[in-house]
């Protein structure tokens, strides 16, 4: 599945929104141990969820529990390899942690699955800005801007491109 927002496309995968659909709405309502205690009971009874383990790394951020969150993030996309977000999300989340070459990793195997995806792009990105390497990162930030995006993305996007023309093509950029 491309996108948590899309609806499922066979008859597991509306199981598997179907069991997390409670606890997502209580992500929305900031309720965060709550929503926990239920994705971990989905998870029990069916530990082939890829959207708990996403929603629960959801969680896990939100708490600020990083490594706790690229755990649940690398589950999703064990057991749903074609989760893009899920896989987008552990890209940043990796960066975030300073595994910046897992981070690139995963963004270049959203691009792999999803080619011109924005959101791996932007992911691949921010991972080859990370790591120092600036055409790169403006290669593809350059298109995530190309696709559109809506305007606050776009907008951090151009103040990043901004950051890349002030160093060395091969230092390394820290952002947020």
């Amino acid at each position: 599945m491309s996108d948590d927002r899309k609806s499922p496309r066979n008859p597991r995968d509306a199981a598997h929104w179907d069991a997390v659909e409670d606890a997502a709405e209580l992500l929305v309502e900031d309720k965060i141990p709550e929503a926990m205690i239920a994705l971990r009971a989905v998870i029990l009874k069916d530990p082939n969820n890829p959207y708990a383990y996403h929603h629960l790394a959801t969680a896990f951020s939100e708490i600020g529990q990083p490594e706790a969150a690229r755990d649940a993030y690398q589950a999703a996309v064990r057991v749903e390899p074609e989760f893009l977000g899920a896989r987008v999300a552990l890209s940043h989340t990796l960066r975030a942690l300073g595994d910046h070459d897992g981070a690139l990793s995963q963004a270049r195997e959203a691009l792999r699955r999803y080619p011109r995806d924005p959101e791996a792009m932007h992911a691949a990105g921010l991972a080859h800005a990370a790591k120092g390497n600036r055409p790169a990162a403006r290669e593809q930030l350059q298109g995530f801007l190309a696709q559109n995006p809506e305007f606050e993305a776009a907008q951090e996007v151009r103040q990043i491109l901004e950051m890349l023309g002030l160093g060395d093509d091969d230092e390394p950029v820290e952002f947020d």
